[in-house]
């Protein structure tokens, strides 16, 4: 569970040649390269060019989904993936690419699959579909689907579902671990603990043990304190209220085992569990993505409550109508009425949402959008950057 909200394409990825829990040798190579052999290894350069892309843009999120939960290490392993199609991709190193692989590789390697409003690259599983099927893409139907027409999207939509996008130009960095590398205690403060306190709330719906935190404000205070010692000994570490490397991998362990982040069918991970606070960029029409989703479903929250605010699609485009809304927003609350949202108008917005959801939603039986922002203690943090992902057909 990453601190910061973009998934990014890792410089390196190593893998382990064998099963996880057999040895076998770990290999380190450039992420695209790696890609290029899984490509190579699990479909057949002769196949139509829009079922390529798809099955490529299914491994590269695959793999990144691995990466950004960091599934292996939380494990107590030193490597990011498998070689074995038990659980991951097959690589076969050393092995010869394929050149049409390689230079559709070289294109979109920063480009992968998501679910609209959520953070995580798509756990995007697939199988050959003749002898093995599974929940996601069969690469021997994504062929025929291309034979018959059918573009990339098409493709990715007819195995994966209607609400996915693709993000392209995602970085590129080296690994960045969540562990801050030092523990957190009382008197911790910073996005690090914000991301502490998000995890042990949502763990502690599964265990009802530990106890809650509210407000989650990133500080290291008694109730934290108190929640990471409960966790720490239902989990039998050693309950000193101090996160250390050990509590904190358990804690990305646990947390990804909830909400199956790891999965095809997840519970999502919306951007505002994560986010970190403002740095003055401002949302206007135009924008798009998963900050604006946020902004839209606060303001549809208000709606309902306010005569005067207008009711808003959750689109995640930031268009006339949202503009309007803000407009509207902004002159209940006696601000500047400009139709853009800067640190400011975000967190009255919030505020304002949050009265509503402590007081009126309070226990409502809430639709499942507004159980993930219900639940996330972030979500008043402004998104400190444009969402400008598009969705087009690759």
């Amino acid at each position: 569970m990453p601190v910061t909200v973009t998934p990014y394409i890792p410089q390196t990825i190593t893998v382990h040649t064998g099963p996880a829990n057999q040895w076998a040798e770990n290999v380190t190579v450039s992420f695209s390269d790696y890609i290029k052999n899984v490509a190579s290894s699990e479909i057949y350069p002769t196949w139509p060019e829009a079922a390529l892309r798809a099955n490529i843009l299914a491994q590269i999120s695959f793999a990144l989904n691995r990466v950004y939960t960091e599934y292996y290490p939380s494990r107590g392993y030193d490597f990011d993936i498998t070689a074995s199609t038990m659980n991951d991709q097959k690589f076969i190193k050393g092995r010869s690419i394929f050149d049409n692989v390689a230079q559709i590789v070289d294109e979109l390697f920063t480009t992968y699959i998501r679910r609209k409003g959520f953070v995580e690259p798509l756990s995007a599983r697939f199988c050959n579909g003749t002898t093995v099927t599974c929940d996601g893409l069969s690469q021997w139907g994504s062929e025929e689907l291309a034979r018959q027409g059918q573009s990339t999207m098409d493709i990715l939509r007819h195995y994966y579902g209607d609400d996915i996008e693709l993000v392209s130009n995602a970085p590129i960095k080296d690994i960045a671990y969540s562990y801050p590398g030092y523990p957190l205690q009382t008197g911790s403060s910073g996005n690090y603990v914000t991301v502490l306190q998000v995890m042990l709330n949502r763990i502690a719906r599964n265990y009802p043990a530990i106890p809650r935190i509210s407000p989650v404000d990133g500080v290291f205070g008694s109730q934290t304190e108190e929640s990471v010692k409960q966790f720490q000994r239902i989990f039998n570490l050693t309950p000193d209220g101090i996160v250390g490397q050990a509590t904190w991998y358990k804690l990305v362990f646990l947390y990804v085992g909830v909400t199956n982040l790891s999965e095809l069918v997840s519970e999502g991970q919306p951007f505002t569990e994560v986010q970190g606070p403002a740095t003055g960029v401002t949302l206007r029409e135009g924008s798009t993505g998963i900050a604006v989703s946020a902004l839209q479903y606060f303001i549809s929250i208000l709606a309902q409550f306010n005569p005067s605010v207008p009711g808003l699609a959750i689109d995640g485009i930031f268009g006339p109508k949202t503009t309007a809304a803000v407009n509207a927003v902004q002159s209940r609350l006696g601000l500047p009425v400009t139709g853009t949202v800067d640190d400011t108008t975000w967190q009255r917005i919030y505020d304002e949402y949050l009265g509503i959801a402590r007081t009126a939603l309070a226990g409502a039986d809430l639709p499942v959008g507004a159980q993930q922002i219900e639940r996330s203690v972030a979500a008043g943090q402004f998104p400190g950057y444009d969402l400008t992902f598009g969705n087009s057909d690759i």
